[in-house]
């Protein structure tokens, strides 16, 4: 990358301006996608003006037309809803509106749109841009704008940020807001559950979502839910016949709840809405059984956004501000996403057209196209949920093979999900499944029991290990496990945990050699709260101690802002791996984050205190710097707490926080539950295929690489790696992987936190289309 390249971020905006607006519904992590706006637009040297109240704000223009500054966007990261407000506006659908809109905009001489919002308000933009040159000859004839204004303004560009909590726009795996959502409706289900089991009842619970099924499927998989109703996909015509069977054999195995999901816009086989009283008086009448209704409405879009909408809405407002500063009159207007963890640009209209596919499909009822339309991810989450809640598990004795399931390293919220769903679906293949345990100290001990289907029961939910788990790694017992592999007639091993599990893997592997016991097919799913797993992207587990750590951090910020003039060092979990650190320090809004994989000098240190002490001198009188807990053996956090407290006197007072073990407690989030039962679910399928390959003469004998696997997400599909390929890719001493995608999003850290630094622009995405997406990639 050339010198000039990167001079040229923080000169690209320099005569521009950029106006930013919400509009339609309100969802969680827009705020966090205006301030990138205002930050980046800022740091490239453009203007950037808020447009209050949506469209209706840029018709009115006046007041509602307002410039920002770095300030006015502090402390915003952790709000819902959109403080710039958004309304639902008339006058913009008439050309009139829009000609009022556009005089406001070559007025103040601004060319470029930024909007966040659902596919309506997108649209808009686009008819907007789309009659722009027409807008100007008006102006020009009527002579409200000078011949040099129109040459200034002669063409406008737009970009959309996709804020809706529905999920519902194609070409986007996760739209701003999506993800707070769930986690609203979670926290709901968790609380109803206690309840439930307590009275023995059956509660249907309506989430949002009119045209789309997103939210309801994504719950019912978090939930470990009885069924769901979505709009994509009816249920065939005898479904109250099935649905009964269906709660009265959850009953008849011990469950003493049964919840039912339902999207607000669930229809049937021939359009007829299905609602959720529709469905109490079904159960009630044919079972008996006391049955509660719960609708949750707005409640869905209220609340604080979470750590990952706050990072999406984050990245997205950077990657809009650079889609924007380089669109020229010919590049279609786009809509910024996030497919895997990659950012891209997508035409607009090409994605909006989509989406109104899915609505046509849905009106013709062709479901099948409808669901495929909704994209790869769409898909897999209902192939999870109609094998996990549909499939009758088989009754007979025996089994085909036996699968072990263990966990392995310290504790991970998404466990447990992971164990359900392995050993759900192994039994649904005709398999007996074992549970391990104390992680490789029980294999060796034979801590070992057969688990049927309701052993896991309501595990979704649930934080830590309940097989227990150990750090222990397997080499010494080698012979121990060996023998009990035989004993137990294990021909299958799945092991869920963190860089012990895929250490242990590799030891397994090595061990093949003395033992022949050990040629099973073994499979390894990361789990842990450092996402340090080779071959893997996410671990479960991250996502929650992410949450847990930016909700300490929001508490922190506030007594600071408080308190004024304090600036707070927190500590977070990690090991060498600088995930946590970084991550929560985009989501929480951190001046600093100190990690292992960025070496950094007490000039670093020096150059950050001054920021602070210049800081001070602003309205926004506190700082937040993170330290991963081995960034450094020498600056310790008691160092650069004592080195901040010498430095900032007089002008500011330090503090320290170390947070422990609490990142690794708590109720797994919406992400950890969903990508824990896939990953499960994915690697017992995988499971089976290798062992009907590995059957030889009566016995398992498998031998080859590709035997001993991490299932990992590697940009946009779940895939299976070798863990002896692996071994080039590991930094064995320090236990991370030895390139990590996160680095790069440390620059927008450092520009957010207002750093003079060079923005690396050669990584940005470029326009992909979007029918090419559909085919070639197998997204999570």
């Amino acid at each position: 990358m050339t010198h000039e390249e990167h001079h040229a971020a923080k000169t690209l905006g320099i005569g521009k301006a950029i106006a930013v607006l919400t509009s339609g519904g309100d969802a969680q992590g827009m705020n966090a996608a205006v301030r990138a706006v205002v930050r980046v637009g800022i740091f490239t040297g453009a203007r950037v003006f808020f447009v209050h109240e949506g469209y209706q704000g840029l018709v009115d223009g006046g007041e509602h037309i307002r410039e920002a500054t770095w300030e006015s966007v502090s402390m915003m990261l952790q709000l819902g809803g959109t403080v710039i407000g958004s309304a639902r506006c008339k006058d913009f659908r008439e050309r009139e509106g829009r000609l009022r809109a556009a005089h406001n905009l070559v007025k103040r001489g601004i060319t470029n749109l930024c909007v966040i919002g659902g596919d309506g308000s997108l649209t808009g933009a686009d008819t907007f841009r789309s009659e722009w040159s027409d807008l100007l000859n008006d102006f020009q004839k009527d002579g409200k704008i000078t011949a040099e204004e129109a040459t200034k303004s002669s063409y406008l560009n737009i970009v959309g940020l996709v804020g809706s909590i529905d999920n519902d726009f194609c070409g986007t795996d996760m739209t701003i807001g999506t993800d707070s959502a769930l986690h609203r409706i979670v926290e709901i289900v968790d609380a109803i559950t206690t309840t439930a089991q307590s009275h023995q009842r059956t509660f249907v619970l309506e989430v949002m979502g009119r045209h789309c099924g997103y939210l309801a499927l994504v719950t019912s998989l978090s939930c470990g839910a009885d069924w769901v109703f979505i709009p994509e996909c009816p249920p065939d015509d005898d479904w109250e016949e099935h649905l009964c069977r269906r709660l009265s054999e959850t009953r008849t195995r011990g469950s003493r709840l049964n919840i039912i999901i339902v999207a607000e816009g669930a229809i049937d086989k021939n359009g007829k809405p299905i609602t959720s009283e529709d469905i109490k008086n079904l159960v009630v009448k044919r079972l008996g059984y006391d049955t509660r209704v719960t609708v949750l409405g707005h409640v869905q879009r209220g609340g604080t956004p979470s750590a990952f909408d706050r990072i999406l809405g984050s990245r997205m407002g950077v990657e809009a501000v650079m889609a924007l500063l380089e669109g020229t009159p010919d590049t279609p207007a786009c809509v910024v996403s996030l497919s895997g963890n990659q950012a891209v640009r997508l035409p607009l209209m090409e994605c909006v057209q989509v989406t109104k596919d899915v609505t046509k499909a849905m009106d013709e009822k062709r479901f099948d196209e409808a669901i495929k339309l909704r994209g790869r991810s769409f898909m897999n989450n209902w192939e999870v949920y109609k094998l996990l809640a549909h499939v009758r598990p088989p009754v007979s004795k025996g089994g085909l093979h036996t699968v072990a399931v263990m966990n392995v390293g310290a504790p991970a919220a998404g466990m447990n999900a992971a164990v359900r769903s392995t050993v759900r679906i192994g039994l649904i293949q005709g398999n007996r499944v074992l549970v391990v345990h104390d992680g490789f100290e029980g294999l060796a001990k034979g801590q070992i029991e057969e688990a049927g289907w309701s052993y896991v029961g309501g595990w979704t939910g649930q934080g830590g290990s309940k097989l227990g788990t150990k750090r222990t790694l397997p080499k010494k017992n080698l012979e121990q496990i060996s023998a009990n592999i035989t004993k137990f007639n294990i021909q299958g091993l799945v092991i869920i945990g963190g860089f012990e599990a895929y250490t242990g893997g590799l030891e397994l592997m090595e061990g093949r050699k003395q033992f022949d016991e050990l040629c099973i097919p073994f499979v390894v799913i990361p789990a842990t709260v450092s996402n340090n797993v080779p071959g893997s992207d996410f671990s479960i587990g991250a996502d929650t101690a992410l949450n847990t750590i930016c909700t300490t951090c929001d508490r922190i910020k506030q007594s600071a802002a408080g308190t004024k003039r304090r600036v707070f060092i927190i500590e977070t979990m990690g090991g060498y791996c600088g995930y946590l650190a970084t991550m929560a320090g985009l989501a929480a809004g951190a001046d600093a984050a100190y990690i292992f994989e960025e070496p950094f000098t007490i000039r670093d240190l020096q150059v950050n205190v001054e920021h602070l002490v210049q800081k001070m001198k602003t309205t926004v009188k506190r700082g937040l710097v993170l330290r991963n807990e081995k960034c450094n053996e020498n600056y310790t956090t008691d160092f650069i707490f004592n080195l901040y407290s010498e430095e900032g006197k007089g002008i500011f007072d330090s503090r320290k926080n170390v947070l422990g073990h609490m990142q690794q407690g708590g109720s797994p989030t919406p992400f950890d539950r969903n990508f824990a039962t896939k990953m499960g679910a994915k690697a017992m399928n995988w499971m089976s295929g290798k062992i009907k390959e590995s059957y030889r003469n009566g016995r398992i004998f498998a031998n080859t690489p590709d035997s001993g696997c991490v299932l990992g997400m590697r940009k946009r599909a779940l895939v299976f790696q070798p863990v002896t390929e692996l071994k080039d890719q590991t930094d064995f001493e320090h236990r991370i992987p030895k390139e990590q995608w996160w680095l790069k999003l440390r620059p927008i850290l450092k520009i957010l936190a207002k750093y003079e630094i060079d923005l690396d622009t050669s990584d940005h995405a470029h326009l992909e289309h979007i029918s090419r997406k559909r085919s070639g990639e197998a997204a999570v």
